[in-house]
């Protein structure tokens, strides 16, 4: 299949564009540079310079490609920052998301993969959550994502879409140094920039109901996010698919764990300061990843150990 990445310069997208050139789909790349890097994408995939708000863009970039399909990851993905901007949330998440489906409609484009979150699940009472829990997000982005889910649900039903929404659980590590990432919001890479820089790390919120008192989170490899990605494509390629998955490993992990961790895989010494917690972050998040085992054979392959020394080692690269 012919497929195009919006937002395939990001972190997660330039995985996901190298683990589909190697089942040896035709992949494109979509993407504004607004957080993504030209240098990840090699100089042999086709690119196409411009923001998924630009529905005619969009259309033409499809036509030229002769895209049969569309990874959508392009998006804003800050929980904090969602509380403190939801507008420009809702702007580049959700009108985003009209513009793409507009264009795949106009430009015939007949199949989605759709990057979604564990947001959607918001404060969930078990932590643990399947495909079926139900949907209350805590914040903004989680919001921009399950109206994006809802919205790509409608117009596939009506326009005869071939659709997955694959939701995310905490995403780290690399695959090589040039995909390594940099991003000011997640976990691991704040830790490895604040103490290869000499300031202390922060952990927001030491009072959730959880073993350590900090919240415990899924973190998947991203080659994994990456594989599992062109899994779904494999399916979509062959057979009919309308479904929802969880993409996560089925562990939890405190966020003081990984701070011992990355003290143990990096091998320095180093002390965290204690913030209070952070609007829209819910104490526990775990994924259940049977559905997409069981239906697609996918599952995680890497602990939190392997995926701190990857992140590290493409940090230090």
């Amino acid at each position: 299949m012919k497929w195009m990445v919006s937002g395939g310069a990001g972190y997660i997208g330039s995985h996901v564009v190298q683990s589909l050139q190697a089942r040896g789909h035709q992949v494109a790349v979509l993407d504004d540079l607004s957080t993504g890097d030209r240098a990840r994408v090699g100089a042999d995939t086709a690119w196409y310079e411009g923001s998924v708000l630009d529905t005619d863009f969009v259309v033409r970039s499809l036509q030229d490609h002769r895209s049969d399909g569309v990874v959508h990851l392009a998006a804003k993905k800050a929980v904090e920052e969602s509380v403190a901007d939801p507008l420009t949330y809702y702007h580049q998440n959700v009108v985003g998301m009209l513009s793409l489906l507009r264009a795949m409609v106009r430009a015939g484009t007949r199949s989605i993969l759709f990057s979604s979150s564990a947001a959607v699940y918001g404060l969930p009472e078990s932590g643990l959550v399947t495909e079926e829990s139900p949907t209350t997000p805590a914040s903004p982005y989680g919001t921009t994502k399950l109206m994006s889910e809802q919205m790509l649900h409608d117009v596939a039903a009506a326009e005869n879409l071939n659709w997955a929404a694959l939701r995310y659980f905490n995403v780290a590590g690399a695959v090589s140094p040039t995909l390594a990432d940099r991003g000011e919001n997640n976990l691991i890479p704040r830790v490895f920039r604040a103490v290869t820089t000499g300031v202390r790390p922060q952990i927001f919120g030491t009072d959730y109901p959880t073993r350590d008192g900090t919240c415990i989170r899924d973190y998947i490899h991203v080659g994994d996010v990456a594989e599992a990605h062109a899994a779904v494509a494999e399916r979509i390629a062959r057979d009919e698919m309308s479904a929802t998955f969880n993409i996560g490993t089925g562990t939890g992990t405190s966020v003081l764990e990984v701070m011992l961790a990355t003290k143990r895989v990096t091998g320095i010494d180093f002390a965290w300061d204690e913030r209070p917690r952070r609007a829209g972050d819910p104490a526990e998040v775990i994924a259940d990843a049977t559905k997409i085992r069981t239906e697609l054979g996918w599952q995680a392959s890497h602990d939190l150990d392997s995926i701190i020394a990857s992140a590290w080692q493409a940090w230090q690269g």
